[in-house]
């Protein structure tokens, strides 16, 4: 059985990333074939480029190693270096109906949020799909805000089959329903752009001091 994950290069790893994927893939690798990337054509919805890009790429790589991600054991890389993720990205926007964009959790929550509206934003979960569909998964682990995307994903590669034939394989959503949703240091989901994670190799007092001052 395929597994795959990938999470965006936009910071420091937090505890609700190794929760809601990694923790699954770490203890997948053990028996299955387990597929796993850096995804740092998204992180550019969150205005990174060039160089901070680039760090970034390089640091939540050698974060996903230090966590025991082991390319013995598993496929590892960095999703820009597969540029074919690109054109099936393009080739399944044929596929995907505005409707299901538009009913994205992620975009209306991004946008609510102050991000400004822009393609790269609402198109995201085909760029998700290209990045699920091409390496046929039978199971993303996802934690439970990431449900949608693995939904959308189905929904497209269904449309897409139902016109050439089964090529696409179907993937399943794993969660944990124990850590589906891990709280941040404020009561709301985890989450980088809220500012209130528990960063994985964070120093112990930058956390507690962040904790205390959401806490007041």
């Amino acid at each position: 059985m395929r597994l795959l994950t990938g999470i965006q290069p936009s910071g420091d790893l937090h505890i609700g990333n190794y929760f809601g994927s990694i923790k699954q893939m770490l203890e997948a690798q053990r028996t299955s074939d387990t597929f796993a990337f850096v995804a740092n054509y998204h992180a550019m919805t969150s205005g990174n480029g060039g160089e901070k890009l680039a760090k970034l790429t390089m640091q939540t790589a050698t974060d996903f190693l230090a966590l025991g991600i082991d390319p013995e054991k598993s496929t590892f890389w960095i999703q820009s270096d597969v540029k074919d993720v690109l054109e099936l990205y393009w080739t399944l926007s044929s596929f995907t109906p505005m409707g299901l964009l538009e009913r994205a959790h992620s975009y209306k929550d991004k946008t609510a949020k102050g991000i400004a509206a822009n393609h790269s934003l609402f198109s995201y979960p085909v760029l998700m799909a290209a990045d699920i569909l091409l390496y046929s998964p039978q199971i993303v682990p996802v934690g439970k805000d990431q449900i949608q995307h693995v939904e959308i994903a189905r929904d497209i590669a269904i449309k897409f089959n139902n016109a050439y034939g089964d090529i696409l394989q179907i993937p399943e959503f794993r969660i944990q329903e124990d850590v589906a949703t891990v709280p941040g240091t404020d009561g709301q989901k985890m989450s980088k752009s809220y500012g209130n994670t528990v960063n994985i190799f964070g120093e112990e007092k930058k956390t507690t001091q962040n904790y205390q001052k959401n806490c007041n």
